[in-house]
């Protein structure tokens, strides 16, 4: 049994909380960053729920609610009399939840980084302009990366918000963030979601088809080479403000989704 009896500096940093949404999802989604990033190792027992409460600054309620997500999802396990300790291996997430695709991506023994190639403003397509519901003859902004597995290129991202009034209405904030965001060396989604911004909703499609010659390009593959294309749509607020295509190379690997019987 692992167990670590200093206080954690991690819990102590202030919760992310924007307006509606549900306390247990912050404490959820910093304590999952915890066992995830390693800050909380592999078979350590974790703090009991009056201490959690008392670091996270919040009640015990959401606190509760949220170690049994966690639980569900493979992340912890309960030692009855003992204590909830992290899962001795963490499992892979899929696509059933809203994520960054850099983490839906992710192989545990493979180092993935995100390689920026270009944050601009342009005439939206078809595909964003019926996404984010904008009108034909708006700009949107869009911010290109490539996904690398110990360095070979595995993925391009090509991520689209709204620009002007169709982000500044819906979020001022991450339309003031926007360009210090896009520097990062991770997928928009994931700095937006890093800096507290909550987006419900998503929708995840995929299909098949040719790389085409500018993904090839990037990717390193013959342009007739078949490649997966996942789209995803996100909402800020209850309305569409992220829309983004992963292309994904051959050989890469599984992608899952995780499935639950209703019954």
């Amino acid at each position: 049994m692992t167990t670590r009896l200093e206080p954690h500096p991690f819990l102590h940093q202030q919760l992310h909380l924007t307006v509606g949404q549900p306390i247990r999802v912050a404490v959820y989604t910093r304590l999952a960053d915890g066992i995830r990033s390693g800050v909380f190792r592999l078979g350590e027992m974790l703090p009991r729920e009056t201490e959690l409460s008392a670091m996270l600054g919040v009640s015990r309620t959401p606190v509760r609610e949220a170690l049994m997500l966690l639980e569900e999802d493979g992340l912890l396990v309960t030692r009855r009399g003992v204590g909830r300790f992290v899962t001795d291996s963490i499992p892979h997430g899929g696509l059933e939840q809203l994520r960054p695709f850099e983490i839906a991506l992710a192989d545990p023994n493979m180092t993935l980084t995100v390689q920026p190639v270009r944050f601009e403003l342009e005439g939206v397509t078809d595909f964003v302009s019926h996404r984010l519901s904008l009108d034909p003859a708006a700009n949107a902004w869009i911010r290109e990366s490539v996904l690398l597995q110990d360095g070979v290129p595995v993925a391009t991202v090509q991520e689209h918000l709204p620009a002007g009034r169709y982000l500044t209405d819906v979020s001022e904030r991450i339309a003031s963030e926007l360009s210090e965001l896009a520097a990062e060396p991770r997928t928009l989604l994931a700095s937006m979601q890093a800096n507290g911004h909550v987006f419900t909703n998503g929708v995840c499609q995929i299909v098949a088809t040719d790389a085409g010659p500018t993904r090839a390009k990037l990717l390193n593959i013959e342009p007739a080479a078949a490649v997966l294309v996942l789209t995803q749509t996100a909402e800020h607020g209850g309305v569409p403000i992220y829309a983004a295509k992963c292309v994904v190379a051959p050989g890469h690997g599984s992608l899952s989704v995780r499935q639950h019987n209703p019954n």
